[in-house]
């Protein structure tokens, strides 16, 4: 792979083309979503459009400004930004810079806006495991040098982001970087050790937090409990329900006024859904999935090991978080509290996910398979 000529080519065209498409999507949905409440709360029902339309215009700058610089040169920062991620990761936690919200110390204020710090080490932990991996893939193999110190810098920052808390966060981080050890060459016995390990990690992370076993019973009948733990997946399910094939029409939703908590965040999908139907929602599917292979192609393509490795962790991070959003919002897992790529109202997910695209972009330009 090391040999692969690394001509620049023209960027990834339809990668782009996908991106600027569920972009789009994503603000008028906001719009859709959120214009109820942004009237009853703000007295302007464009409040959520807009400031996401701002998001959008941000984040799309920083990916055309990432898209220009070689991804050669995230290898060799890679060290300084895995430390900036972790000092920012104990910065939040910290009484007075952290700002708590919805029960999370997740934040840190920035002026009028606010920065997400876990959503950053997503990133700075692909960035840091693709240049470990590309210099020392030898040791991935050992379990001893390669295997568990991986381990040990993984579930430290697993544990930071759970302080917060932050679960779906946490399980991104963990499920991107583990298919980062595989693609790598890890030992299959090394993760059937760690998945049992796993079982029980998770077992004692929902006994030590009340809420997070009525997350799983309200999972397992939502019913039981509908005006409090399952009220939030039966009004998703109520919403998902009467779009049938075709949808209530675009601006239709009868959940979006005020059944279904903020319904322009976490379980946006589920509006879409109800006002585009099985149709609509489908086709949204398909664009993400189209956006996985392109990904995937560019990947495997890059001319080294650390643009494949950087490629292929990023794809799988967006595709991760895609997964367990929509398997939260159709009932399929307990709810998690992580946000829908490109679709989601929000800032740091939003910047940060179009940020990485625009690495994914630079990648694209020396891929042979682009």
């Amino acid at each position: 792979m090391e040999n692969k000529k690394t001509t620049q080519l023209k960027p990834d065209i339809f990668l782009i083309i996908i991106i600027f498409s569920l972009l789009m999507i994503g603000i008028v949905m906001v719009y859709s979503a959120s214009s109820i409440w942004a009237t009853y709360k703000f007295e302007d029902a464009f409040y959520f459009a807009k400031r996401q339309l701002l998001f959008a215009g941000i984040g799309v700058l920083a990916m055309f400004i990432v898209a220009q610089i070689p991804y050669l040169t995230w290898r060799k920062y890679a060290k300084p930004i895995l430390i900036i991620c972790f000092i920012l990761l104990i910065a939040v936690l910290i009484p007075g810079v952290g700002l708590v919200r919805g029960g999370a110390r997740s934040w840190i204020g920035v002026g009028a806006f606010s920065i997400q710090p876990a959503e950053f080490m997503k990133l700075g932990l692909i960035i840091f495991l693709a240049k470990y991996l590309a210099e020392k893939q030898r040791y991935i193999q050992s379990l001893k040098h390669g295997f568990l110190p991986l381990l040990l810098l993984i579930f430290t920052s697993f544990g930071l982001i759970m302080l917060q808390p932050d679960l779906g966060t946490g399980m991104v981080v963990i499920l991107t970087c583990f298919i980062l050890l595989f693609v790598a060459g890890a030992k299959i016995n090394h993760f059937v050790g760690l998945g049992l390990l796993g079982v029980l990690g998770f077992a004692g992370l929902i006994i030590s937090a009340p809420y997070r076993i009525n997350r799983i019973t309200a999972f397992l009948n939502p019913w039981e409990d509908p005006l409090g733990n399952g009220f939030q997946i039966i009004q998703s399910l109520y919403a998902i329900g009467p779009g049938g094939l075709l949808g209530m029409g675009l601006g239709n939703s009868l959940q979006k006024f005020f059944y279904l908590p903020e319904p322009h965040n976490d379980f946006i999908f589920a509006i879409v859904a109800e006002e585009l139907g099985f149709i609509g929602g489908s086709l949204l599917i398909m664009l993400f999935f189209l956006l996985l292979w392109r990904g995937v192609r560019i990947g495997l393509g890059a001319p080294d090991k650390f643009g494949m490795l950087l490629g292929l962790g990023i794809t799988s991070m967006i595709s991760l978080q895609v997964i367990i959003n929509i398997s939260v919002v159709i009932g399929l897992i307990p709810v998690t509290g992580i946000t829908l790529p490109f679709l989601s109202y929000g800032g740091s997910s939003l910047t940060l996910i179009l940020a990485s695209v625009g690495i994914l972009i630079n990648i694209s330009r020396f891929s042979h398979m682009n």
